[in-house]
């Protein structure tokens, strides 16, 4: 790989990182769906196996999106927008999904389950525009079964695609346990921190000494990919959660609709 290519692939990790960083301090979602289509590309276009491209693409979101989500939850945390028993319960639930997950994408092909994740998040979509319009506000439910069961879901899922979980938890807090919109971004920053920690161990711990990933890699994680993502990530999502709580929620919720919409287009290869 000469200089230039070098350099134009850096320039392109930069530019993912500032989006990526925004979006979840914005939105309280990892950035998966972009971290890993971009880093799949740059791998394959490299010379690296897409079946190994995708699982270092994977493991390597999962790394970028910890210290993104430490660096959220806590400006969330200072809001007072993080709601710490349920954020505990999801995360440790959501701890052990991931580390399933991960270890389920290291050793299947991932093409349906992607297909299948995307017409989900299409339906998950539609139920936000419909919430939209409704007049009366869900009671808050705070039930731990509610909260096992989802963080182990949204942890299953996190695994599975290099996604931090939030566009699986935020419109199940907001749908289905009443959290407002600010409490969903808030406490799934923090969730998030537990699922990635579970995501990343096992990529790590199924990806060490497989032949054919790239240089300077732990497993299934790349260190220099990592590293220049996280520098940028971290930076722009303190400005994207700035914005988050001087933004109306139904702004907040039209945009999270978008990049939902986004993302299962992308999943399902339409994009």
């Amino acid at each position: 790989m000469n200089l230039d290519i070098s350099n134009f692939y850096i320039t392109i990790l930069i530019c993912t990182g500032i989006f990526v960083g925004f979006a979840t301090g914005l939105l309280g979602v990892g950035g998966g769906f972009i971290l890993v289509p971009v880093q799949f590309w740059i791998l394959e276009s490299i010379g690296i196996n897409s079946t190994i491209a995708i699982r270092v693409a994977f493991g390597t979101s999962l790394a970028v999106i910890l210290p993104t989500a430490i660096s959220s939850a806590y400006g969330h945390y200072c809001r007072k927008c993080v709601l710490i028993k349920p954020a505990i319960i999801l995360g440790v639930s959501g701890f052990l999904g991931g580390f399933i997950g991960g270890s389920i994408a290291s050793n299947v092909n991932g093409d349906f389950l992607r297909v299948l994740f995307g017409i989900m998040l299409i339906g998950v979509s539609i139920q936000m525009i419909l919430f939209r319009n409704k007049s009366h506000k869900i009671e808050k439910i705070e039930n731990n079964y509610y909260y096992i069961f989802w963080g182990f879901i949204a942890g299953i899922l996190s695994g599975l695609l290099g996604i931090g979980g939030g566009v699986i938890m935020i419109p199940i807090m907001v749908l289905i346990m009443g959290f407002t919109m600010l409490e969903a971004v808030g406490t799934s920053t923090a969730v998030i921190i537990f699922t990635s920690i579970g995501g990343i161990a096992s990529y790590i711990y199924n990806g060490w000494g497989v032949e054919g990933l790239p240089p300077y890699s732990v497993g299934y994680i790349n260190i220099i990919q990592m590293l220049v993502l996280i520098l940028f990530t971290v930076l722009m999502a303190q400005i994207g959660l700035r914005v988050a709580h001087r933004l109306p929620e139904k702004y907040m919720k039209a945009i999270f609709v978008t990049v939902l919409i986004y993302m299962a287009l992308k999943m399902i290869g339409i994009l």
